[in-house]
């Protein structure tokens, strides 16, 4: 099904959402300029059929995000620092609100989580074990993504938002992880911002941003409550670059903003129903599969009080499942390698609270690698394990967990969804399944979006 201008659509809101939704300028900027050139360019590039499904509904999305019938509408934007991973995708300490009517942006502006926290009550206990861990009174903005399900953590950013005062009616929420700036800054290669030292590329700005917000800042008599004024004028400069790129660049630009919708490093809700189902049909929603009725893993980790040390954390999963006992019983490792060399702004010992996600009557038989007991809980439609785990400076941790699986699993006729959390990619997975006659087959994938091993062995 095609839209009234559908590579228009597809495009603008590939960019708009690349580029923090900071401005919606390129829509007008691509209708002065007309599309023939650009239309040619893409009808004559070859899609795979997943990008063409991926790519109307986009399009979908955007018609109606860019066509609000004269209506005013309303955004709550969290920049998620993956750097500092949270089971929403890492640590909120930015969040924007977006206003837009009809494809111009009436306002955006940009809040310092740290700030706006302090008009929080201190009414809410925070989830287990942050408070022990991060030494905090309450739970608030800035840690409101404890959920590995995003329209949870919407909600509860909303709730945080109204109970600090704000007065702003949301249609929305998006979520942007830093992973995102990587992937605009490898189409519109290197930024410098006047005025601040540095290039910025794809390769070095997460780090030099979390430098200039921890330290630089200082070097340059800047308030401490004005220190990430800098990421307005960086999207600023790199706006400037998206408007000169042609008709190939728009186009790459537009693959890895999909690219980062499917890793999850962007997560859309919205109020409307029509709006909403489109998002979750398309995988953008970032929703826990809750009808999934055979075998499932999420395993989703949170990094408490270990600064922005995920930046050097290299980790692998391995699973076992073996089907030839009375019951399935399961093995999950996850593996981490902290690549640290010392202690600075950034990085210190690895900790985390790692909480393992799987079928409701699961039965945890041991774990391992563990710093502290196990606890148990269940939501989403699921169990899970939750342990808090430490890996010093420059070491290799192995962390497993062996658990039972319900009987309703089938064993036959076995099927697993493994599903990944968000900001966390390129993990490579090793998968061992031991049938129910005792062969065995062993399948390995990089994990950057879910997965489904069916029957077949195929990922879907």
């Amino acid at each position: 099904m095609q839209s009234k201008h559908p590579f228009l659509f597809w495009i603008v809101f590939a960019l708009v959402s690349a580029l923090f939704l900071f401005s919606w300028f390129v829509y007008w900027e691509a209708k002065r300029q007309g599309l023939g050139s650009l239309t040619g360019v893409i009808k004559a590039l070859p899609i795979a059929d997943e990008t063409k499904h991926d790519a109307a509904a986009v399009g979908s999305l955007a018609d109606a995000l860019l066509h609000t019938a004269g209506e005013e509408k309303t955004y709550l934007i969290l920049f998620q620092n993956n750097l500092e991973l949270r089971p929403g995708g890492g640590f909120i300490g930015s969040f924007a609100i977006l206003k837009v009517k009809d494809g111009k942006v009436l306002d955006f502006s940009v809040h310092d989580t740290g700030n706006f926290d302090g008009r929080i009550p201190n009414t809410v206990d925070p989830p287990y074990p942050m408070k022990e861990t991060l030494k905090i009174a309450a739970w608030k903005l800035r840690d409101s993504n404890w959920s590995p399900d995003f329209e949870t953590n919407a909600k509860q950013a909303v709730t945080f938002y109204e109970m600090g005062q704000g007065q702003e009616h949301f249609d929305g929420v998006i979520d942007i992880t830093a992973n995102v700036l990587e992937s605009l800054l490898t189409v519109t290669g290197p930024v410098t911002v006047p005025g601040f030292p540095g290039t910025y590329d794809s390769t070095n700005a997460i780090r030099d941003l979390e430098y200039q917000v921890e330290k630089g800042y200082q070097d340059q008599n800047i308030d401490f409550g004005d220190r990430k004024s800098m990421m307005g004028l960086l999207g600023g400069e790199i706006i400037a670059k998206v408007k000169t790129l042609g008709p190939a660049d728009l186009w790459k630009l537009f693959q890895v903003g999909l690219t980062d919708l499917n890793r999850k490093d962007i997560q859309l809700s919205f109020t409307d129903p029509a709006l909403e189902e489109k998002a979750l049909s398309a995988g953008w929603g970032g929703a826990v599969d809750q009808q999934w009725n055979d075998d499932f893993l999420m395993p989703i980790d949170a990094n408490l009080n270990a600064w922005k040390s995920d930046a050097v954390i290299k980790r692998a999963f391995r699973y076992t499942i073996d089907l030839t006992g009375a019951k399935p019983r399961a093995t999950f490792t996850v593996s981490y390698d902290h690549q640290g060399s010392g202690k600075d702004f950034m990085t210190k010992d690895y900790q985390s609270f790692l909480r393992v996600y799987v079928p409701k009557g699961s039965w945890l038989a041991t774990v391992s690698g563990n710093a502290k007991d196990p606890v148990f809980g269940e939501e989403l439609g699921k169990k899970y394990f939750g342990t808090l785990i430490q890996v010093p400076l420059g070491t290799k941790k192995d962390v497993t967990f062996t658990y039972d699986l319900p009987e309703t699993v089938d064993r036959d006729l076995y099927d697993l969804k493994l599903e990944k959390q968000a900001g966390l990619n390129d993990i490579p997975v090793t998968l061992t399944v031991i049938s129910r006659n005792g062969t065995k087959k062993e399948t390995t994938f990089t994990l950057n979006r879910d997965y489904i091993y069916s029957r077949s062995g195929g990922a879907q």
